[in-house]
């Protein structure tokens, strides 16, 4: 994008108009929360300063953790799960017409959502209410990252043999967040904030239930499932792992920054992450911890946009390295019926990008 004086104004009013009728639309919702930052642009929208929920983009975290330790030697994609775990983990996770096959899961299908083990969060299941329905249901209730496990052990049924199918899988990622724990011998939310929080001086992020911000506590956005206002439900510790984080624009940009940027983990390590393997759904495709946005999968027209590289998560939240403007993007909007206006919003972001204007 041209750094041009009249070229960022045009990007700043065009994307703020589109913002203020967006607000108008989401009435009760208030503003969303977007950061813009790319060379010769600082765009912000909403309250830049408040915490949110990070939702499914918290993965990234994950998996960059993940990485870091085979950047160390101590595992490999292809290790077996079962063996950076603690012992009788896996057990009744795997069992596929009466075959128990948790000895061939590995690292990379835990990453990549091919390991073949049920989605706790959304995941159907063999008896009583989804998880989904329990975090509304219970809002007092305080899940343990055991707890998630032992749901999909006894109340869901593996979705395939391990590397069969691409299945996202939300309980795949709180194992991956036990073998963290595992491996260095420390809690998943100290990791967190000595290899990444810390680190990066990301002083208003932290893990709900399991750990406060460096900078403080502040009061967080709104998070609404459905219409229903959940932002302190103690329900919400069933992210954990899978995406528990809680966070800023600001932090997350600068998380894209120094992941995409050789901070975090190794080129090699980075690569892995960005190659997408799978279809996640209809114009984004899923690596190991990453997606990839391709645009002309929404809306053939949209055919030449840039292809940008983060995550996703249910509330509508995004976090993107354009790598053709250098741009990173992070919004929230803060509903699990608004990720249609959030896309919507990205890819008015990328056309303005990408034309300079």
């Amino acid at each position: 994008m041209s750094a041009s004086v009249t070229g960022v104004e045009s990007f700043a009013e065009s994307l703020t108009m589109h913002l203020d009728r967006v607000t108008r639309r989401r009435r009760h919702l208030g503003p969303p929360q977007v950061l813009v930052r790319a060379p010769g642009v600082e765009f912000s929208y909403g309250s830049r300063g408040t915490p949110f929920h990070g939702a499914s983009v918290g993965k990234a975290a994950t998996a960059a953790l993940v990485m870091q330790q085979a950047d160390e030697g101590a595992l490999s994609l292809g290790s077996r799960a079962r063996d950076l775990l603690p012992a009788g983990t896996l057990d009744g996770l795997f069992i596929l017409d009466g075959v128990d096959r948790a000895h061939e899961v590995t690292v990379e299908q835990l990453l990549t959502h091919t390991s073949g083990v049920a989605d706790y969060f959304e995941g159907r299941t063999t008896s009583g209410p989804r998880m989904v329905e329990l975090i509304t249901a219970e809002p007092d209730h305080l899940w343990e990252p055991a707890d998630l496990v032992e749901f999909t052990r006894t109340r869901q049924r593996p979705v395939g043999r391990p590397g069969e199918r691409f299945a996202y899988s939300d309980t795949g990622y709180i194992l991956l967040g036990l073998l963290v724990e595992h491996v260095t011998g420390r809690a998943f939310h100290e990791v967190l904030h000595e290899r990444i929080f810390r680190p990066l001086g990301m002083r208003d992020s932290f893990l709900m239930f399991r750990s406060e911000p460096d900078a403080g506590p502040r009061a967080l956005a709104p998070l609404h499932l459905g219409r229903v206002e959940a932002s302190r439900f103690r329900s919400l510790s069933c992210d954990w792992a899978g995406g528990g984080i809680v966070s800023t624009l600001d932090d997350l940009a600068r998380f894209s920054e120094a992941l995409h940027g050789g901070e975090l983990v190794s080129a090699a390590s980075l690569a892995e992450m960005a190659r997408m393997r799978n279809r996640f759904r209809r114009g984004i495709l899923y690596g190991a911890g990453l997606m990839e946005v391709r645009f002309e999968g929404f809306f053939p027209l949209l055919r030449g946009l840039p292809r940008p590289v983060g995550h996703i998560g249910i509330l509508g939240t995004h976090m993107y390295f354009d790598p053709v403007n250098r741009a990173h993007i992070v919004m929230n909007f803060g509903g699990t019926r608004e990720m249609v206006r959030s896309v919507q919003t990205l890819i008015r972001i990328e056309r303005h990008l990408t034309s300079g204007s």
